[in-house]
């Protein structure tokens, strides 16, 4: 099976390249043969949409073959959202206008949020209401909310919050089991054709 992580952190590095770390670590320890690739959008590697996207223009072919490859290959996406003034980036954000059904339509997603502090429940809350309605991405009812991150996985356990570290990763990897479920599934929905109809190429 193949996952792509997604970290939406603009910032390089950034709390949430450590947690997709983790995570990629996590699911290659538990999905025998799993491929696990990574789109970090620090620095902004995407410049912001224009309509060139539709139109096809070569500048943006170039830009989005490869992970528009990667995300059409994967069986499931984990989203990682930094609540940023209590909301998802603009770079993640803009990643969910670039990429559609072709790439991630009716495969799992997993939503995990990063605070630095006790919040994260915001970026959940937009990621599910709005970043799905047209590339058909699925989002599965379990998510993660990564909280005080700087005192969770970190490689030195000197670092860690001892019992907040150990129930989130627990936690992370009962939930990676359950997405990786879920990836299973729905490859029988994909493969059915009965999800992509040129009639309706765009949800309610």
């Amino acid at each position: 099976m193949q996952f792509t992580i997604v970290s939406g952190s603009h910032r390089q590095p950034s709390q949430s390249r450590k947690v997709a770390d983790h995570i990629e670590r996590v699911l290659k320890q538990q999905v025998a043969g799993a491929e696990v690739g990574i789109i970090d959008l620090a620095n902004n590697p995407f410049p912001l949409w224009d309509e060139g996207v539709w139109r096809g223009e070569a500048r943006w072919q170039t830009l989005l073959e490869e992970p528009s490859r990667q995300l059409a290959a994967s069986d499931g996406v984990v989203v990682i959202a930094p609540e940023w003034h209590g909301q998802v980036p603009a770079g993640l954000k803009n990643f969910f206008l670039l990429f559609g059904a072709k790439e991630l339509g009716h495969k799992p997603g997993l939503i995990v949020t990063v605070s630095a502090s006790e919040g994260g429940t915001y970026p959940v809350a937009e990621l599910r209401m709005s970043s799905a309605k047209n590339n058909r991405l699925c989002y599965i009812p379990e998510h993660l909310i990564i909280r005080q991150v700087e005192s969770v996985l970190n490689d030195d356990a000197a670092q860690n919050d001892a019992e907040r570290d150990g129930y989130l990763r627990g936690r992370i990897a009962w939930t990676l089991e359950l997405f990786a479920e879920y990836a299973r599934a729905l490859q029988a929905v994909r493969t059915s054709g009965k999800g992509y109809s040129p009639d309706y190429p765009f949800g309610m």
